[in-house]
C-alpha cells in the first residue's frame, strides 16, 4: 500500500500532491510544519543560485507516494 498527502503550499497556496516524510518544508515561528511545493522550490532555488548561494536541497521522491510502513507510527 502507498500513500500521498494533499495540502496547501505554504508559500503560493495552490492545492499539491507530496510524501509528507520528504516533501520540502518550512515551520514559520509559532505555526506548524507546512510543506511548500515544487514549482515554488524551483523559483526559490533559481533565486538563490542567482544569489551565489546553494540550493535548497529536494529529495528526487519529495513530490511522489511513500510506501504506507514508512509514515511510522
Amino acid at each position: 500500500m502507498y500513500a500521498i498527502a494533499h495540502g496547501p503550499c505554504l508559500a503560493c497556496g495552490r492545492l499539491f500532491s507530496f510524501n509528507p516524510m520528504r516533501v520540502p518544508s518550512f515551520t514559520p515561528p509559532g505555526g506548524t510544519r507546512e510543506p511548500i511545493c515544487r514549482a515554488c522550490m524551483d523559483r526559490v532555488n533559481q533565486q538563490r543560485q542567482a544569489q551565489g548561494l546553494d540550493p535548497h536541497p529536494i529529495n528526487a521522491d519529495a513530490y511522489n507516494p511513500i510506501a504506507e510502513e514508512e509514515l511510522g507510527a
